[in-house]
């Protein structure tokens, strides 16, 4: 995987979290994917299965913001750091493992967050 393709994937991500469109957030992933929303619980699996969950749990347009840097990449797999910011919840700290097949589709996505103490929002991303 080359840098330029994670960050058009990531891209894409932002762009499906923007629009909650099943069809944009669909087109992510292979059809047999594994979305990983935490530790030690079961993914979310499939297109339909993760255009799902994701559509349940969506944030509203306008409600967030994201930055990230790409922390590395080994073969098929990228590692991304993250800044969440929402205009009335918490902000959250990310690391993200995401692992491309060659169509551009993620075959397994794990998102680890972190929830930034108040205090620590401010002085929290580089």
């Amino acid at each position: 995987m080359e840098r330029s393709e994670l960050q058009a994937w990531i891209d894409r991500y932002m762009w499906a979290w923007s629009t909650n469109d099943p069809a944009d957030i669909g087109d992510l992933f292979t059809e047999d994917a594994r979305y990983y929303t935490a530790p030690h619980r079961d993914p979310w699996v499939g297109r339909a299965g993760i255009a799902s969950e994701w559509i349940g749990r969506k944030d509203e347009p306008g409600t967030w913001k994201f930055r990230y840097q790409v922390v590395g990449i080994d073969g098929d797999t990228g590692f991304v750091r993250g800044w969440t910011t929402y205009t009335d919840d918490p902000d959250y700290s990310n690391l993200w493992v995401i692992r491309l097949e060659e169509d551009g589709r993620c075959s397994e996505f794990t998102e680890w967050w972190m929830e930034v103490e108040s205090d620590q929002a401010a002085s929290s991303s580089p």
